[in-house]
């Protein structure tokens, strides 16, 4: 029998650094079999220049020094938790963190998520489900994108889900299996073009509508190889500073200009496999209203941005839901989604 309801705080940091994002939702399953959820409270807590930083030079660290940040991570994330429940006087029965992710190279076998599990539990008070890529890329998959078992699941009304955060994905049905990829990268180059303009990010779009397309950059942007390959493929900060960022680099353009250019390109690879139906948009990219006309301008389906809660705290609320699969000893990674041999239960728990 299902431990059913259960309170679980999602807590994901993405690639782009914009913040740590917490949702606490409560999950229950109808007569149905169905899952249902509530979002109970969210927030997003951004980092200090300090913790920027760290996270930022983490992958440089010698070994010692990166035990002790991912132990030290850990903790704050722990504190974070147990404030966050404390100052609204409610409580949960875990916590399911995603964690900070350093290095991802399935290709290698490697994939990790700053954050240490143990740390976590014993800052919140609280069960802590951590680490839930490792697993899947033992079995020979991607370790990514989680997000498709929660989509399947919680938000299967819509044909298909686009989540803009670091980088683009999205999820889909197809042959009665949930396929799911990497598009392109998103925020994670957005913000970065941005911050040369001296702001950490792009509000509504308005210094890439202020730009031009370069179409030579374009089209050298859209001729990465990345985009040629079919099936399972995730996308990593290593990739982005070895293949992405230099080909922008190369090129003499001014900041609008690199940011419309870049704006274009997430946009025809969205369009490029955005399908028909309804395509769901969530994530920060979502906020922008020029990348969002733009891949509304050029794809063939109908998109929805749905309320605020759900576009900003998507992702913390599906981790959070991966926590509760763990929890009932159900599948919680796809492997037509990763690649891996087998579909498997990610994550590793650590009881306070």
């Amino acid at each position: 029998m299902k431990p059913l309801p259960l309170r679980i705080l999602g807590l994901m940091s993405g690639t782009s650094l914009d913040g740590l994002d917490l949702c606490l939702a409560l999950f229950d399953s109808n007569e149905g079999g169905r899952w249902t959820f509530d979002i109970l409270a969210a927030e997003t807590l951004p980092y200090d220049l300090a913790w920027t930083h760290k996270l930022q030079q983490a992958h440089a660290l010698g070994a010692l020094d990166f035990v002790a940040l991912h132990k030290e991570y850990g903790a704050l994330l722990g504190n974070r938790a147990a404030h966050f429940l404390r100052s609204r006087h409610l409580g949960a029965d875990y916590v399911a963190s995603h964690g900070h992710t350093i290095f991802h190279q399935p290709q290698r076998g490697v994939t990790f998520q700053l954050g240490d599990g143990a740390a976590l539990a014993a800052a919140a008070g609280l069960p802590a489900i951590s680490d839930f890529r490792s697993l899947d890329v033992a079995l020979g998959g991607q370790g990514a994108p989680l997000v498709p078992a929660g989509d399947r699941l919680l938000f299967g009304a819509y044909e298909r889900c686009l989540n803009l955060g670091g980088f683009a994905n999205i999820s889909f049905e197809q042959a009665g299996q949930r396929v799911a990829f990497d598009v392109c990268p998103c925020n994670i180059a957005l913000n970065a073009l941005s911050q040369t303009l001296g702001t950490p990010y792009d509000r509504d779009g308005a210094f890439a509508a202020q730009g031009s397309v370069n179409g030579a950059l374009l089209d050298e942007l859209n001729a990465i190889d990345f985009y040629a390959q079919r099936g399972a493929k995730s996308l990593g900060r290593e990739w982005v500073e070895q293949v992405f960022f230099p080909k922008i680099a190369a090129c003499s353009l001014s900041p609008h200009d690199r940011l419309r250019t870049v704006c274009e390109h997430v946009a025809m690879q969205v369009a490029r496999c955005s399908g028909s139906g309804t395509l769901l948009a969530t994530g920060g990219g979502a906020l922008n209203a020029f990348l969002m006309q733009r891949i509304a301008d050029l794809s063939p389906c109908r998109v929805v941005i749905p309320e605020a809660l759900v576009v900003n705290f998507k992702e913390a609320l599906i981790f959070a839901f991966l926590g509760a699969l763990y929890v009932c000893n159900e599948i919680n990674t796809l492997a037509s989604a990763t690649g891996a041999k087998r579909s498997s239960i990610g994550g590793c728990l650590s009881k306070n």
